[in-house]
């Protein structure tokens, strides 16, 4: 498309150019044309001053300062067609006449422009539908190509200190960069570099800049497509593709190739029922066949990511293919701030900014969640025509990134908003009061997203394991809004609706799930199978009886009761510092850590929930 348009520009500056020529060679043309024999009678009369000779043309100045022109006949000299209308010597010798050459320029322009204008018109239009014609045929003939891109370090080029965190997934790609670059060292004792590299991780975690990275860090050619651009509606294409792809990167061997969301195609085979599936399964087979088939080939090795490796065909996974895999978690707080601080570069940032402040209020957060959380932090601060992002800025942008939003101008009735207090109150009391809960960092009575208002509270350090203590602590906060509305109302609302629903799904989990029932043991129940039906489906069976059914019921039912006791044991007892947070949330609706700390003071001592 740029090609035709940058031939239709030269086709337009080209007849610009010939038109201007033809208008630089006009001249002005005179008020009135007169015959050979009037132009006789005037020289006779002494009428006639300048007669300027331009081939053919005549131009005719009058005595009167009026202009004619007019046309002598062709091959034949003015001063003979003259002479044959009888003029006299001394009247023609009274008139200047002038002879003007006419220049082989003009004479060639005058000539050819009428004529070739219009076919340059017609083979341009020619050409241009020709060009058409032959990108169709192309297309057709190159549909089974790999439409492969080559990765351009020097647009931006990310290495490896571009990527916070991770060190043992980037300590794995050093080694295979590494082989690329000194194969030597590791054929000559024995050593065989992976095959294939997979990526895993939940979404955001890094892995397509890992792979970018690996690009930068190594001084060979670097290839990647997604896995969603073999797959077409004709079956052959994708398998057509994959060779493709795989000759261009062995043309340039030792090389690398990085297919991104390869659980596209990667899936588990047998999964459909023919018509397109049949082709996923195809490309599926090729890749197989090229990373480790009959014809071997160890100068290049093949780089994919994906979030779901549960749905990987196995064979993609055996020892000679993708038998290096790579796990990236999401980031613990040290690496969150790590990554705060490669995103906060090149942004104007407060002098007391505290990053690790900033990573402890994110626990879950991804490396992509991160760098969204800053853009979000520099928006606000843009919006509020700060020349810096303050440490509020980014407190609020997690508020944003976590429940949507702020609805300040939404219209809240008095009495709903002193329930939202109340009701907001009590988490905080519950959460204060227990020595396994997470510390309070926020209460606010501000609606954000469908929340009318919210208890932020964060664990003071990542924690990957959780115990039975922990999760009783989650449940009894999760009841604390429940049991404050009840226990100073006397009333219910529908505000406790997701809080009931988030403990229901918490107490079944610990039955069903994690073994922490007394009454039941250590078992699971409900079995879970993935069956393989157009992809994979997860569908849980029961396998259990109903006498068990009813215990299970009993069981969940003991755990919330158990958390709904210690609620209200702890809102009944310190009432007074329920009102008085209550009503400070009225007056300025948001409390942060110190201030709600400050408030409660020493008269809320933390306990377990056993001494409750």
């Amino acid at each position: 498309m740029k090609s035709l348009y940058k031939n239709f520009i030269w086709v337009v500056v080209i007849l610009l150019v010939f038109s201007f020529l033809a208008s630089s060679f006009e001249t002005s043309a005179p008020k009135e044309t007169i015959s050979i024999s009037d132009l006789a009678a005037k020289i006779t009369n002494g009428e006639i001053t300048k007669i300027l000779v331009n081939g053919d043309e005549l131009a005719i100045e009058a005595t009167n300062g009026e202009e004619f022109k007019s046309r002598k006949e062709d091959g034949v000299g003015l001063t003979v067609t003259l002479s044959n209308y009888n003029i006299s010597s001394e009247a023609l010798a009274a008139v200047d006449i002038e002879v003007k050459s006419e220049s082989t320029l003009t004479f060639w322009a005058s000539l050819l422009i009428p004529t070739l204008l219009p076919l340059i018109i017609i083979v341009s239009i020619i050409f241009w539908m020709m060009r058409r014609a032959k990108g169709g045929i192309n297309q057709a003939f190159t549909f089974g190509k790999a439409n492969v891109k080559r990765f351009a370090p020097f647009r931006k080029k990310i290495t490896f200190k571009d990527v916070a965190g991770l060190k043992e997934a980037k300590q794995e790609l050093v080694e295979v960069v590494d082989f690329l670059k000194n194969p030597k060292k590791y054929l000559d004792i024995g050593a065989k570099i992976p095959r294939g590299v997979l990526l895993m991780g939940s979404p955001g975690t890094g892995k397509t800049l890992l792979a970018r990275a690996v690009a930068g860090e190594a001084d060979v050619p670097f290839f990647h497509m997604s896995a969603s651009e073999f797959v077409e509606m004709f079956v052959g294409v994708g398998a057509s593709r994959v060779r493709d792809l795989f000759e261009t990167a062995k043309k340039t061997a030792p090389s690398i190739i990085f297919i991104d969301e390869i659980d596209a195609i990667g899936r588990e085979r047998g999964a459909g029922l023919g018509g397109g599936h049949d082709e996923r399964e195809q490309t599926l087979n090729q890749i197989l066949v090229e990373m480790d088939g009959f014809e071997k080939n160890t100068k290049t090795i093949v780089m994919a990511a994906t979030n779901r490796p549960d749905v990987l065909d196995q064979a993609l996974l055996r020892p000679g293919r993708f038998d290096r895999r790579i796990v990236l978690d999401l980031p613990d707080i040290g690496e969150r701030e790590q990554i705060l601080t490669l995103h906060v570069e090149g942004k104007p940032i407060a002098k007391d900014m505290d990053l690790r402040k900033v990573a402890s209020r994110t626990p879950g957060f991804s490396g992509a969640d991160l760098e969204n959380l800053m853009n979000e932090a520099a928006i606000l601060a843009a919006q509020k025509n700060e020349k810096v992002i303050t440490q509020q800025d980014i407190y609020d942008s997690v508020e944003k990134v976590l429940l949507g939003p702020a609805r300040k101008s939404r219209l809240v009735s008095k009495r709903e908003k002193e329930i939202t207090a109340y009701h907001e109150a009590g988490h905080a009391i519950v959460a204060a009061g227990l020595k396994d809960s997470d510390p309070v960092h926020k209460v606010s009575i501000v609606a954000r997203g469908r929340a009318g208002g919210y208890t932020l509270k964060l664990p003071l350090e990542d924690n990957r394991l959780k115990t039975r203590s922990q999760f009783m602590a989650d449940l009894a906060v999760s009841m604390g809004g429940y049991a404050a509305e009840k226990i100073t109302f006397n009333e219910l609302t529908t505000g406790a609706s997701n809080d009931i629903k988030v403990a229901s799904d918490l107490a079944r989990a610990l039955v069903t799930r994690y073994g922490m029932s007394e009454e039941l043991g250590p078992q699971t129940f409900g079995k879970t199978e993935e069956m393989v039906f157009l992809g994979r489906e997860i569908a849980t069976h029961k396998d259990y009886s109903e006498t068990v059914a009813q215990k299970i019921d009993e069981e969940v039912s003991n755990f919330i009761e158990t958390a709904y006791k210690t609620a209200a044991n702890i809102i009944s007892k310190h009432k007074n510092l329920l009102k008085k947070i209550a009503d400070e949330l009225i007056k300025k609706e948001t409390l942060e850590q110190e201030e709600f700390y400050a408030l409660i003071g020493k008269g809320l001592k933390p306990m377990k929930i056993s001494a409750l």
